[in-house]
Order: C-alpha cells, then sequence, then structure tokens
C-alpha cells in the first residue's frame, strides 16, 4: 500500500482501538467469552458493511473535502443536513467526553496526585490541551503521532497477550450467559469498538479522494480491531473465573476497575501497568481521530453558512465543551452508551439511506456494495434496534449490563 493509504488505514484502526474496547470486558462479564465473539464478528460485519456504503456515495461527492452533512444535503436536502449534522455532533461530543473521562479523568489522575482534590480536574484539562494540539495542527501531525502511539500500543498490548494468554482456562472461555439477552444489551457499547465512521471525510481528503485507496484503507483498518479484540476478550475471559471477574466489576465498573482486576488475577504489577499503559494509549489514539473528525465537520459546517474560521478557533470548538462535560459527567459507560445511540444513526441508519437514494440516481456508478437490497433493509432493522436498546432496558424488556 502506499505509505498515505497506509497511515489511514492506522487512523482507522487507531480511532477504533479506544474507549469502547476498553469497555467490552465490563460490559460483557456476565454474557461469557461465546457470545461476545459472536457479537464481536456481528457488529464488525455491520459497520464494515456500513462504512463501505459510504465509500460508494463518495464516488459522486460534490467535492472530495465533503462532510458527511454535505453528502446528507446532497442526497436528502437541508433536512439531511440537519440530521446528519446534529447525531455527528452529539456522538462525538459524547464519545469525546468518554474518551477524556477514561484517560484524563480516570486512568493519568495518579500523575497529579499530588494536587489533591484537583488532580482529576487538572488531569482531564491537561489531556485535552496536550493532545488538542496535535488536532489542530492538522491531519499530517495526527497521522505521525498516530504511527507512533500505534507502536508503543501493539508493544503494551502484545506484552499483555504474552502474559495473559497462557493463563487462560477453557473453563473460563466456555461460560455460559448469567441473563438473558445480554447479547442485545450490550450491544450500543460493542457498537462504538467499531466506531470509526466519522474519520471517514478526513481521510478521503487526506487520500485526494482515491476510491480505491479509502477502500482499501477501511478494510485493512477494521481488519487489524478485530483480531485484537478477539485476542483481548479471550484474555480477560479466560483469565477470570465467571463469578470472580463479575464481583470486580460490579464493585468498581472503571478502567481503574478493569486494571485492578489484572492485578488480582495475575499478581503481577508489571502486566497491570501494561494494561494501563495500553488503556491510556487506545484512549489517546481513538480521541486523536475522533477530534479530527469532529474538527473537520464543524470547519464543513462553518463553511456552509459562510463563516470563515482559523484552525485555532476550530479547535476550541471542537475541545471546550467535551472539557467541560468531562469535568461535571464522569460516568464513563453511560457516556459511551449514550454515544452508541447517537452513533448508530450516523455510522448505519444515514449510509443506509444514502446508498440507497445513490442507487435510484446513479445506477450504473462503478463502485457498489454487495447484498443488494436485502443487506440495506437488514442493516437498518438492526441500526433501528440497537439505537432503541436504552429504551428496552429502561421499560424492562432486556436486562441491564454491569455499570449501566
Amino acid at each position: 500500500m502506499q505509505n498515505k493509504t497506509f497511515g489511514s488505514a492506522l487512523i482507522v484502526a487507531g480511532t477504533t482501538i479506544g474507549a469502547g474496547m476498553l469497555a467490552m470486558p465490563l460490559t460483557s462479564a456476565e454474557m461469557g467469552f461465546g457470545y461476545t465473539l459472536t457479537l464481536l464478528f456481528i457488529l464488525w460485519a455491520l459497520l464494515s458493511y456500513s462504512a463501505l456504503l459510504f465509500v460508494e456515495v463518495y464516488q459522486k461527492a460534490e467535492r472530495q473535502d465533503a462532510g458527511i452533512a454535505t453528502l446528507a444535503e446532497q442526497y436528502f436536502g437541508m433536512f439531511g443536513r440537519v440530521l446528519a449534522t446534529l447525531s455527528l455532533v452529539v456522538f462525538m461530543y459524547a464519545i469525546l467526553t468518554a474518551y477524556i473521562v477514561g484517560s484524563g479523568g480516570d486512568l493519568l489522575v495518579p500523575l497529579f496526585s499530588f494536587l489533591g482534590e484537583n488532580a482529576k480536574s487538572v488531569s482531564i484539562v491537561a489531556f485535552a490541551v496536550i493532545f488538542g494540539v496535535f488536532v489542530t495542527i492538522g491531519t499530517g501531525s495526527v497521522d505521525i503521532v498516530t504511527r507512533l502511539l500505534f507502536i508503543v500500543k501493539l508493544l503494551a498490548f502484545g506484552f499483555v497477550l504474552i502474559m495473559m494468554l497462557p493463563q487462560v482456562s477453557l473453563e473460563n472461555l466456555g461460560a455460559m450467559p448469567l441473563k438473558d439477552f445480554l447479547l442485545i444489551s450490550a450491544s450500543p457499547v460493542f457498537f462504538t469498538s467499531f466506531g470509526f465512521h466519522v474519520v471517514i471525510p478526513s481521510i478521503n481528503k487526506y487520500l485526494d479522494g482515491n476510491i480505491k485507496r479509502l477502500r482499501t484503507a477501511i478494510i485493512v483498518g477494521t481488519g487489524i480491531p478485530l483480531f485484537a479484540y478477539i485476542l483481548w476478550q479471550m484474555a480477560i475471559h479466560g483469565v477470570f473465573a465467571q463469578s470472580q471477574f463479575v464481583e470486580i466489576v460490579r464493585a468498581n465498573p472503571t478502567l481503574s476497575g478493569l486494571v485492578d482486576a489484572t492485578y488480582q488475577a495475575t499478581g503481577s504489577a508489571f502486566i497491570s501497568g501494561a494494561v494501563t499503559t495500553f488503556s491510556a494509549v487506545a484512549l489517546i489514539t481513538s480521541f486523536l481521530g475522533v477530534s479530527l473528525a469532529l474538527f473537520d465537520c464543524l470547519d464543513d459546517l462553518l463553511k456552509r453558512i459562510n463563516i470563515k474560521a482559523n484552525r485555532i478557533s476550530l479547535g476550541l470548538l471542537t475541545f471546550i465543551p467535551p472539557v467541560f462535560f468531562a469535568l461535571f459527567y464522569t460516568d464513563f459507560l453511560n457516556s459511551l452508551t449514550y454515544a452508541g445511540q447517537m452513533f448508530t444513526f450516523y455510522g448505519l441508519v444515514l449510509p443506509v439511506g444514502m446508498a440507497w437514494r445513490f442507487r435510484k440516481l446513479y445506477p450504473e456508478a462503478p463502485y457498489r456494495v454487495i447484498g443488494g437490497g436485502f443487506s440495506l433493509l437488514l442493516a437498518l432493522i438492526l441500526g433501528l434496534l440497537i439505537m432503541n436498546v436504552p429504551f428496552l432496558i429502561d421499560a424492562g424488556y432486556l436486562p441491564k449490563v454491569i455499570g449501566a
């Protein structure tokens, strides 16, 4: 692959491997490895499919730097733009809040422990400022930083797997769900684990609108996290007896709780330290990817209403709201659940609608995702189901996951 294509694939993978991956063991503790694996494959196939629908639609984009909201307006008018913009902005602010809470407000707090009660607030602001600078500079700087952090992430992840996989028990992996329909209840959080779609406009522009290279970046970029997720879940579910894992996670359903659980299971400070390092870097790479997407989305929106904004102004618009929310709303798992609900519309329902419209207008377009109308309908039904999972849980039709 050409250099930019490879870098774009890493941005996809780096954006994907983040808070959702780290939250998966927390929400799947009662579900067991077998059902967790099933949910992973279903959502990987579903979200890879919807991403390729975006690629299909980009064939006739009015300009190569068009954002998703601009595409939605192209096919559905101003109503489409408003819906796409609202769902995207709300989702990205929610997911950035979760990243900041998870990393700046949880994992990095010990670095500022000398500040006492102010440690959490300072770590949140410091995290956003330090890594927000790279996004404000541009996609090229995010590409470089992502490559470097990806190496650190792989090394930490590899060390965790090398140390934990030999301790995996087949008995632990064979644990069955403790409640019915947990596979459905956990889907919004798992959904965010493949939530890279927000960076498609940025990498499309970065790749100069080359559809073939964009498709390659998506396929390679989604294959990496799927493989990583399988190994990650195998290590976590295989090391813990289900009853022990559920007890620990219920007591502390946060990322620091996951680190503590790893230490209790292995008795190794090196392993728990590697989990901490991996978790922090995973959140950082996802933070960079989603921040870049929000930055470009806001730029696209302001251009549409003829407002010129420099990169510093766009940076402030990108980072001030999630920092504010992170300072006053510190529930990591609920932030992810809400983000997953918003992302379902943006990452699944919207591309299905645009692809349907695109195929009506351009039946002879050179690239079309396989599956035809049946696949579009099936994806739409699954998307609507996942969007309504939180309401079904509140109504008592589905069981709650740990931490919800």
